[in-house]
């Protein structure tokens, strides 16, 4: 099969390579600023981001939203049989 590609197309094609391969080059020095800071950091590894086990979060009361969810539900059967205990009576 013989492709006939006039020079509109293959300019066409040509600008499509450059903008991926300007993608690729952009990723790749992505990772390799990731790499490096993993390498030449303190311990070789990233901080711990995630609210619920980030010790720092913790000093300042900060809970992720399904921990907080957890502990309202928690509170919420409290009451519900408390009032029950009472309605019981």
């Amino acid at each position: 099969m013989v492709l006939n590609l006039n020079n509109h197309s293959i300019k066409y094609i040509m600008e499509i390579l450059k903008v991926v391969m300007f993608a690729v080059v952009i990723i790749g020095l992505v990772i390799i600023g990731l790499a490096t800071q993993i390498i030449f950091k303190k311990g070789g590894k990233f901080s711990n981001t995630p609210i619920g086990s980030n010790k720092y979060m913790k000093d300042r009361g900060v809970t992720c939203a399904r921990t907080f969810d957890k502990m309202e539900q928690v509170k919420a059967r409290k009451a519900n049989r408390f009032n029950e205990l009472i309605l019981g009576k």
